[in-house]
């Protein structure tokens, strides 16, 4: 019997490594880690810049206009780059660098064991690269092409550089002239988040002032009324607080100075006006762009609380560099619909992998400048991923490279989320009828460990009167999904997240649970133990028996397969781009939808109606002790 079932289930497994094969996507195995091989390598790392040999032609050139951007304020522009090559080929390619200069003289010392080494010609990486012929297909014959890039405020100044011999092989034959902001260190890209408490909403953004320069703050109060000014802190970090490659080396770029600012006393729902500032030193000012947001609802406050969730979205580049890898195929239009949806929901949860940076530090700058109409007028919770977070003997749960050496240390700091310690990236989020427990699964989230504690507490200090929409979320998924990696290992999740969690969930009742990392849709019935535990599939009603899990990770990134069958608690897949939104009509009505980024239009959706006794209601391994006594 034995041998039947091992029988059975390696026939499982071949069939679904040929189908693997078949549909050209190949995984390798190892200490729980999955890397999809041939998709999702970060594009810039695909340039071997350290390989640059200097051969600059004098029949080469390479021009850019205008000289100035950013004339009326602006934080993105348009440039154009005309170029000539006498020796044209097909992988020529046009790099961008900031700062302009980019020579040896800009590396730092490096040193091995036997002492200094020699530096390379280029030691950091373009923010961007295009081939010369991505709009020039004459390029060839004529030698000659005219791009287009668009750039943004990354507080430093531009020049193009013209490269033969490929990526991997780089000849550089032309430098151009150099170009700037008109006020490259102006305050750019702020990001609302949640404060600790439920009146408070925190303001972060991006400048090139250090506090020895100028005074950041922020200039806010409700619209149309008397503003006050508010201080904010200031923090950055330094190569030296990276841990690896790129992210120490040819990814390094100077972060400039993150500054947040904490806006109190809010009233529920009243909507404010602000504006980030900064006093120089002479005594002027300098002013970024008016903004408003929406405080937040009073904890168990009854009003209409609309919520968007998803994770993997990344980045893209609207000129269209970058993307030969086609690294984060759908991450433009999710980031468009939520733009042109935005007066539709009042809070984002990007559960993990942000911009996938992976250690090219220019790239959270183009990442937050990619969602700043969304997180400046609303605000913008974020998890931790395995591309934040995961690097070898740091700490992360998986001892794997996922980000490029960062660490950890970008999230944590270009982005305000409310933890005791952001260095472990668990928290809780109060939103009106709505607690949000956010555990971070690049850190051990097992029974006994420091995590666990808090995501008891979190689950257990609700009160469901007041706040009857519990959510549960991670980056990876701690309990079903049918991706094809967590198929071949016969687990169907992240191994160990049911065995720790799944009673934690049943215990306090979770109402959904939501994940990313497999970059697709997937939603599971109610379930408890492997077990669906209701069987209606769109209209939920009643007691809460059991936690509805749901991956919302095809944010953007390169899409994830499937098992080629469904298991039995698989109620809907999707491989395809889109988001969850989740809306609170009152104490007693919740609806959820699963949006694709292509269309905006629902593709799947359920409701829950009950009330406050359907979430006291005894249910297995949710009971309440009881006594005899009378």
């Amino acid at each position: 019997m034995e041998g039947s079932v091992g029988s059975n289930c390696l026939k499982q497994k071949i069939i679904l490594m040929l189908y693997l094969w078949f549909t050209n996507l190949s995984i390798v195995f190892g200490n729980n880690h999955h890397h999809i091989v041939g998709f999702g390598e970060q594009p810039l790392s695909k340039i071997s810049i350290h390989k640059t040999i200097l051969a600059l032609h004098s029949s080469a050139s390479i021009t850019v206009t205008p000289f100035f951007l950013g004339i009326k304020g602006e934080d993105t522009d348009w440039v154009t780059v005309q170029l000539e090559s006498p020796e044209p080929s097909i992988d020529d390619w046009v790099g961008v660098f900031s700062p302009a200069n980019f020579d040896s003289e800009s590396c730092p010392a490096t040193q091995n064991d036997v002492g200094y080494v020699e530096t390379p010609y280029v030691c950091t990486a373009p923010i961007k690269y295009m081939y010369a012929n991505h709009s020039s297909s004459n390029y060839i014959k004529t030698g000659k092409a005219t791009l287009k890039f668009q750039l943004i405020n990354q507080r430093a100044d531009f020049s193009f550089a013209l490269f033969s011999g490929g990526l991997s092989n780089p000849n550089l034959v032309a430098v151009s002239n150099k170009i700037s902001f008109v006020n490259p260190k102006a305050p750019v890209y702020p990001r609302l988040a949640l404060g600790k408490s439920w009146d408070e909403m925190t303001v972060t953004w991006t400048s090139g002032y250090d506090i020895d320069e100028a005074i950041p703050f922020v200039q806010w109060g409700p619209s149309g009324e008397r503003k006050t000014r508010s201080p904010a802190g200031t923090l950055t970090f330094s190569r030296n607080s990276m841990c690896g490659e790129p992210a120490r080396t040819v990814g390094w770029r100077d972060p400039g100075f993150i500054h947040t600012s904490f806006l109190k006393e809010l009233w529920p729902n009243q909507r404010y006006t602000y504006r980030l500032g900064h006093i120089l030193s002479n005594g002027s000012y300098v002013w970024s762009k008016k903004y408003s947001f929406k405080a937040a609802p009073y904890p168990g406050q009854n009003s209409l609380q609309r919520v968007i969730i998803f994770g993997d979205m990344g980045k893209a580049e609207r000129d269209g560099s970058n993307e030969y890898a086609n690294y984060q195929p759908g991450s433009l239009n999710t980031t468009d619909q939520l733009i042109n949806d935005l007066d539709n929901y009042d809070i984002v949860f990007h559960i993990g992998d942000l911009p996938y940076a992976n250690g090219y530090i220019s790239q959270w700058d183009q990442f937050t400048a990619q969602v700043q109409e969304i997180s400046s007028r609303v605000p913008y919770m974020i998890a931790s991923g395995n591309h934040e977070r995961d690097w070898p003997n740091t700490g992360s749960f998986y001892n794997t490279p996922d980000s490029g050496g960062e660490c950890g240390v970008l999230a944590e700091t270009m982005y305000y989320f409310p933890a005791e310690n952001r260095a472990k990236f668990w928290y809780k989020a109060d939103y009106g009828m709505f607690r949000f427990c956010i555990a971070d699964s690049e850190h051990d989230w097992r029974q006994g460990s420091e995590q666990y504690k808090f995501i008891e507490q979190c689950l257990a200090t609700v009160d469901r009167k007041q706040q009857p929409w519990l959510i549960f979320s991670a980056h990876r998924p701690l309990a079903y999904s049918s991706n094809a990696w967590y198929g071949m290992e016969g687990s169907f999740e992240e191994p160990e997240g049911r065995e720790h969690l799944q009673h934690l969930w049943q215990k306090y009742k979770v109402d959904i649970a939501f994940y990313g990392h497999v970059h697709n849709y997937e939603r599971v019935c109610p379930i408890y133990q492997n077990q669906c535990v209701n069987s209606e599939k769109t209209h939920y009603s009643g007691t809460v028996n059991g936690t509805i899990h749901i991956v919302v990770g095809g944010g953007g990134s390169h899409l994830s397969d499937y098992t080629p069958s469904p298991p039995i608690w698989s109620l809907f897949r999707d491989r395809d781009f889109g988001f969850g939104k989740l809306t609170a009509f009152n104490h007693s009505y919740l609806l959820f939808e699963y949006k694709k980024s292509s269309d905006g239009n629902v593709y799947d959706f359920f409701t829950i109606s009950r009330d406050y006794r359907d979430v006291l209601a005894c249910v297995h391994d949710g009971c309440e002790k009881t006594t005899l006594a009378t």
